[in-house]
């Protein structure tokens, strides 16, 4: 198997996050990340910490390090949103929020999204054209939206990398990593 403990040591990767984020959809891909050597970010609407919601309650928090406002996706190389319902439904509503995410695919840097995060894509207008997968309610939302709908693990697609629940985390975390790896920090991964 291959090593990845240094396979990212050059990556700034953005975990864009508020309040109600789904724990393991964050702490489990950000412990990938860094993991990998990437340096991971906590980018999101306010200052100071974020909590998680695990199941049924609020879980365990984390500290922002920057705030939507104050940062741009030039800074990064590649995006990560946890889904969690509670996460992306504060996120699709801040315009920042959606602008810093059509940012990303816009400079041809790859995103990485699980579960309810895709409803994020679907406001910046981004998942049209796109094949996607996501949490199975939100099927009908994607398809709206213009995407294709497909029930796997992770789909990797123009520039997404996308997965439908915490219980795909281990391949989904595994599938970002390739994906964030593939181009020298700096160079855009090509949408087509």
């Amino acid at each position: 198997m291959q090593d990845r403990s240094n396979v990212l040591h050059d990556r700034k990767i953005a975990i864009l996050a508020t309040d109600g984020f789904d724990e393991s959809q964050l702490f489990s891909p950000k412990k990938a990340l860094e993991d990998a050597g990437a340096e991971v970010v906590i980018v999101s609407l306010k200052e100071g910490e974020i909590k998680a919601w695990k199941e049924d309650h609020w879980g365990r928090s984390i500290n922002v390090d920057m705030t939507v406002n104050n940062s741009t996706s030039e800074e990064f190389d590649a995006l990560v949103i946890p889904g969690g319902v509670m996460n992306p439904d504060s996120l699709l509503h801040d315009k920042k929020a959606v602008e810093f995410v059509k940012d990303f695919l816009n400079e041809g840097k790859t995103i990485a999204s699980i579960c309810h995060g895709t409803k994020v894509l679907i406001e910046s207008g981004m998942a049209k054209g796109r094949i996607l997968t996501t949490w199975p309610s939100l099927k009908k939302d994607l398809i709206s939206s213009g995407a294709k709908w497909k029930d796997d693990e992770v789909v990797v697609h123009k520039g997404i990398i996308s997965s439908r629940c915490p219980d795909d985390n281990p391949i989904f975390n595994k599938k970002m990593i390739e994906g964030f790896s593939i181009s020298p920090r700096g160079r855009k991964t090509p949408l087509h």
